[in-house]
């Protein structure tokens, strides 16, 4: 044990005294924190919108109002001549144009309904959905209360939409869980991927091998300060998402940690293997980020794994991020218990200990 506890000292003062190391536990979260905090959504607001209302009625005063006083939408032009559409649309000075015909006002008292158009600049198709569906809903609250002030009925069947877990529907909620993943897995994985490459580019690792030391030991004294900044990590990026971006933590934290602790493990083997397989730390870095962009993209971070093909479905299920990823959004929104998350929790453990395994094997056959 105290040959142990020698090794682990001897690796935290060898991580903090390399400036490269030190700015890999400290820069990237910092950066990627407040990126995806506040960068990643799907909220889309303050809209630039241009009016095109060639109708001069209460009614279409009304309807503006309403785009205007939406927090989604915020008007910059008043258009007068259709020839003023297309170049606000193609300069992006407006990515939405509101046109009432001249005789909106005059077909609604007449006929009980009435056309407007909405024109949108697709060029960002996920912007013009969002966008569609946010006119969609004030168009339909404008008719639901022209309906009752007019005595024409409300339509037969009025839907309530309610949503579970996030009743703001504030994508923020979504992304800053997942964050917590995400940066826990890319300092937890450069630092345990550059361990024994420092070493060998340095020339201290054929010391190592002199020594008394087993493999498993080294193995423990390289893994256990990725373990412990891991966990550190992901608990103060836990605490900022509870307490600087009111993101509710509805959970167990009992188990909430059973997963980031699983997941520190499987973390630590993914980077060991790389670490033991590297020679320099240019290679052990470029292994690292090998690992972690695919990792990232087939996690289901921003896009749902559902829609990604089959083929691809089936690689995502070694890839420990995808579990961990339902664990965090389960405890943080949903509340879940351990005994609804255990199918989630068993992988990772399955990953670590096949990942950790192969580490071992790998420094037994390096120090053989």
């Amino acid at each position: 044990m105290f040959r142990l506890l020698a090794l682990i000292h001897k690796e935290f003062l060898a991580l903090l005294k390399d400036p490269k190391s030190r700015f890999v536990i400290v820069g990237p979260p910092i950066i990627q924190l407040l990126v995806f905090g506040y960068a990643a959504t799907f909220d889309v607001t303050d809209v630039p919108l241009a009016v095109y209302n060639q109708s001069s009625g209460e009614a279409s005063r009304d309807l503006v109002s309403r785009f205007e006083g939406s927090r989604n939408f915020r008007r910059v032009a008043t258009i007068t001549h259709d020839d003023q559409i297309a170049p606000m649309v193609d300069g992006r000075v407006a990515l939405v144009v509101l046109h009432i015909g001249s005789t909106f006002s005059q077909d609604l008292h007449r006929k009980g309904r009435a056309k407007v158009q909405v024109i949108l600049d697709g060029r960002d198709s996920n912007t013009a959905l969002v966008t569609l569906g946010y006119a969609r809903k004030i168009v339909g609250d404008f008719n639901v209360k022209w309906a009752t002030d007019h005595g024409l009925g409300a339509a037969p069947a009025h839907l309530e939409a309610r949503s579970w877990f996030n009743p703001n529907q504030q994508s923020r909620w979504f992304f800053v869980p997942g964050i917590v993943g995400l940066l826990t897995l890319v300092v937890t994985m450069l630092v345990t991927a550059l361990s024994v490459a420092r070493e060998r580019e340095q020339g201290t690792f054929d010391q190592l091998l002199v020594t008394p030391y087993r493999p498993w030991e080294i193995l423990v004294g390289k893994a256990t300060p990725g373990f412990m900044i891991g966990i550190f990590e992901a608990t103060v990026i836990i605490t900022a998402a509870v307490f600087w971006f009111r993101v509710p933590l509805v959970g167990s934290l009992l188990t909430l940690y059973v997963g980031v602790v699983l997941f520190v493990f499987a973390a630590i083997g993914v980077g060991l293997m790389i670490s033991s397989l590297a020679v320099t730390q240019q290679q052990a870095l470029l292994g690292a980020f090998l690992f972690l962009v695919p990792a990232i993209i087939l996690s289901g971070f921003s896009t749902p794994i559902a829609n990604m093909p089959p083929a691809v479905q089936a690689i995502t299920y070694a890839n420990p991020l995808r579990y961990f990823l339902i664990v965090l959004r389960g405890v943080f929104l949903e509340g879940a218990p351990i005994r609804l998350l255990w199918h989630q929790l068993w992988p990772m453990a399955a990953i670590a200990a096949i990942t950790l395994t192969s580490a071992a094997w790998l420094f037994r056959r390096r120090m053989s």
